[in-house]
């Protein structure tokens, strides 16, 4: 039984199969809760490992698919199939099972990017899910407990009006052509068009960073003015980004993206400037946040309850003051709201979570980024 003593919602995976670090970043915020219960999968493009990975996680021998196609068929038709599915695949394989399991009336958990190339992304959003089937894109970093009461303070008005914002994700974990040496899980398709998409990093981190950016200031992106580049020899995808933007109303905002930055792990940083305050969250530290009222001293604020009336529940606080909690309880944070919502009853949660028209933008968000650098980091609008 799930926490609040709910019965688990059927899950499936597509993906995430043996080696898979993001399958099991995903099994294990599934379970935290006990809102979830995986008892079928697709787990891999090739046959045998969909088999022994399905077995080394103790599904049914009939629920281990090794065709994602099919085992939507098969799932929607048993009266216990799956009501919900994670796709944990590279990009280029996340349209066509995302496409399946809609319209076979199935609930859709996403990693990100939404798709590797934009037209499967518009083609995505034209769908009407069967039975109100609903989706959740999992860029998790919207699930800490501070990103919350960031987005908090902003629409509060604490901050004033939004003047400059500067979001950055260095990691340096590319910097070296790793992807040709077989030992770097997850790098050889991610620096793969074909597999990736347009983007490298700004598809990998870059999309983390504007989403962030994004969710806590709720600014509309106007253009954008970048500068791909790929340092490493012979890579054919970006590994380091830099970009200026342009929101309406007349903020502006700084994002840089690289795997490429020799002594970054995972320097995901945002940092938001208004009129009367500004604040400062880094995700290596994020039980800690700079808010600073002009004039007056910083202030380091940490997870609490509620701000400005906003409900704790909503912010995902999980454990006491002084016990840190990260990244995978911001995973599980998600998991568990999308799970009220799919029960009807989590109206609290709703403009909360990563939807598809947010993975559109971030499909946007590249695209115009690609096209810009290809024209000498021209202002591109975002959008058709």
């Amino acid at each position: 039984m799930a926490e609040n003593g709910k019965r688990p919602i059927r899950l499936g995976m597509v993906g995430g199969g043996k080696g898979a670090f993001i399958g099991y970043v995903h099994r294990i915020a599934s379970r935290l809760d006990g809102d979830y219960q995986l008892v079928a999968g697709a787990l891999s493009s090739r046959a045998e490992v969909a088999r022994q990975s399905g077995k080394d996680l103790g599904l049914a021998e009939d629920r281990i698919y090794t065709d994602f196609a099919a085992m939507a068929r098969a799932e929607a038709a048993r009266e216990d199939g799956i009501e919900a599915v994670a796709i944990v695949t590279p990009n280029h394989m996340h349209f066509a099972p995302a496409k399946a399991f809609l319209e076979a009336g199935i609930h859709v958990i996403c990693d990100k990017p939404l798709t590797a190339s934009i037209d499967d992304a518009y083609a995505l959003q034209k769908i009407e899910p069967k039975n109100g089937a609903k989706f959740l894109l999992t860029h998790n970093y919207t699930g800490y407990p501070l990103i919350r009461q960031a987005r908090e303070l902003v629409r509060s008005g604490a901050l004033g009006k939004i003047r400059v914002v500067q979001a950055e994700y260095p990691q340096d974990w590319l910097a070296e052509p790793v992807e040709k040496s077989g030992n770097a899980p997850g790098a050889e398709w991610r620096t793969d068009p074909a597999r990736s998409g347009a983007g490298g990093a700004i598809g990998d981190i870059g999309t983390h960073a504007y989403n962030l950016l994004r969710y806590v200031t709720g600014l509309k992106t106007a253009a954008v003015s970048a500068d791909l580049d790929h340092f490493v020899e012979g890579r054919q995808l970006d590994d380091n980004v830099n970009i200026m933007l342009r929101f309406e109303g007349g903020a502006k905002g700084m994002l840089w993206a690289s795997q490429v930055a020799v002594g970054c792990e995972n320097g995901l940083q945002l940092r938001v400037y208004g009129e009367k305050a500004g604040l400062e969250w880094r995700q290596d530290n994020p039980n800690y946040m700079w808010f600073t009222e002009f004039g007056k001293p910083r202030q380091l604020l940490t997870r609490g309850g509620a701000i400005n009336g906003a409900p704790a529940s909503a912010m995902g606080v999980r454990v006491p003051s002084g016990h840190p909690e990260g990244y995978l309880e911001a995973f599980a944070t998600l998991y568990s709201q999308f799970a009220a919502i799919i029960r009807g009853e989590g109206d609290e949660f709703e403009g909360l979570l990563p939807t598809l028209d947010d993975g559109v933008e971030g499909m946007e968000f590249i695209m115009a980024a690609v096209e810009s650098s290809r024209n000498d980091s021209r202002w591109t609008p975002l959008g058709r």
